[in-house]
């Protein structure tokens, strides 16, 4: 809730459950009464996306980019597909098997070509505002996955498709921490 105070501003928030509220006693689907003693609980609406590690995220960010410059027109010096994913998939085996200098090796050499992409796009776009508008979300999002570190604080990129979700730490035994959107729900007694 409290971030949601900070975006709409809580006039806003409670205008709209004050709405909320009275259409519901203008329909008939609650009486007054009803909200004289309120449930609120807070859950996490998780999301539909992988777990999110380094390595999956630098590789798609990297072909999110080669595939736009390509849809519009950019001729890249090297799109790295082919050595991007094999550089995945040693960096995933190694990781795997528990060899982690050689799947960090693979790691940097992910982020080796992510920032090569990144600043021949930003090259080939210099002056041209049309194509900086276009690639100013994609290339902060990348720029962003490329800098986060595994157990940084603050704010982290879990999903390029979906930028809301947050890893929220619940202590619960069997699920310790859930990717998605804190949620609060309020019930009627």
């Amino acid at each position: 809730m409290t971030r949601w105070r900070s975006r709409m501003g809580e006039e806003r928030i409670v205008a709209l459950l004050q709405e909320s509220l009275s259409i519901a006693v203008k329909t008939g689907a609650m009486k007054p009464a009803d909200t004289r003693q309120v449930i609120v609980d807070t859950t996490v609406q998780p999301k539909n996306i992988m777990f999110p590690t380094d390595a999956k995220l630098i590789h798609r960010a990297r072909e999110r980019l080669v595939r736009l410059a390509k849809r519009k027109g950019l001729h890249l010096r090297q799109s790295y597909v082919r050595v991007g994913k094999l550089a995945l998939i040693s960096h995933q085996r190694y990781a795997h098997a528990k060899q982690f200098k050689r799947a960090n090796k693979a790691l940097r050499r992910l982020k080796t070509y992510l920032g090569r992409t990144i600043r021949d796009i930003s090259r080939q776009i210099a002056g041209d505002a049309g194509l900086d508008a276009l690639f100013k979300w994609p290339l902060y999002q990348a720029a962003t996955v490329l800098e986060q570190r595994q157990r940084q604080r603050g704010r982290k990129i879990y999903s390029l498709n979906a930028h809301e979700v947050e890893c929220i730490g619940k202590g619960k035994a069997h699920m310790p921490y859930e990717f998605g959107v804190k949620v609060s729900v309020a019930t009627t007694l």
